[in-house]
């Protein structure tokens, strides 16, 4: 007991050492592997190249660049179903980046399947404007900020004992509290509008969409590898999955990876 209460402080510092060690040397050998990954990307070495990211990958580590480098390396070797994954993944961490919509739009061109999509009201479209903004995160740290600049006008106002002063601090915290409270509801929106998409990716050559969860049931459609899908459900070793016509059907879980 009393080594424990000497030696607890240089015991903790021997532990958070270690893991920062241990972290440091893993942020090391990742960025050694992205840039490898470079190297033999220019070498014209693509799949060497997507070996290295996909080391980094596995660490649970992510972010656009590797993903973009993915889905270039992917689509340099015509594998169309894994390019369009990757640079979706990419688009997910970085949706307003150009370079990454740009080259996901070469990719797609090499699709077999061109789904046209339903028709949208007006509604629809300003909701999807709303939401392609900005992301989830990006809405809840706007209103994270907003929430302090709105308690410290609100602060000032109430200190300070200029009439002049006063207004204009009571204003900037009125006008904080309202953007604040349209922000949350963007975050919540946008939050629950991407839970309820469970987009994917078809990675087989060719697929038949079932109209029920089993191998003998009728074929309501078929897709092809590199086609986008929502997944609606799963039952066993099944997902049903709808596409942006509105057709929808089941398929095996294997044939396609989620983003």
């Amino acid at each position: 007991m009393r080594f424990y209460k000497k030696h607890t402080k240089t015991v903790f510092l021997f532990v958070a050492l270690v893991v920062g060690v241990i972290g440091v040397s893993e942020a090391q050998k990742n960025n050694v592997l992205f840039d490898q990954g470079n190297k033999q990307y220019a070498a014209e070495q693509y799949q060497q190249a997507i070996d290295s990211w996909k080391l980094i990958e596995k660490t649970g580590n992510e972010s656009a660049a590797m993903y973009y480098n993915l889905g270039n390396a992917y689509y340099k070797l015509n594998k169309v179903g894994p390019s369009i994954y990757y640079f979706e993944k990419a688009l997910q961490l970085a949706p307003n980046d150009n370079d990454i919509k740009n080259n996901l739009g070469f990719a797609q061109n090499a699709r077999v399947d061109a789904i046209e999509a339903l028709p949208k009201n007006f509604i629809a479209k300003t909701y999807e404007r709303l939401y392609s903004i900005a992301t989830f995160e990006i809405w809840a740290k706007v209103a994270v900020a907003l929430s302090m600049i709105s308690v410290l006008a609100f602060l000032f106002y109430y200190f300070v004992s200029q009439s002049g002063k006063k207004r204009f601090f009571l204003l900037t915290s009125f006008a904080g509290f309202l953007l604040l409270f349209i922000s949350l509801a963007m975050a919540y929106s946008t939050y629950n509008n991407q839970n309820k998409k469970q987009p994917a990716i078809i990675f087989e050559e060719r697929v038949d969409v079932k109209n029920e969860a089993k191998l003998g049931s009728s074929t309501n459609f078929v897709l092809h590898e590199g086609t986008k899908v929502n997944i609606l459900e799963s039952q066993d070793e099944w997902v049903r999955i709808i596409i942006a016509n509105g057709k929808e059907g089941w398929l095996p879980s294997e044939t396609l990876k989620s983003l």
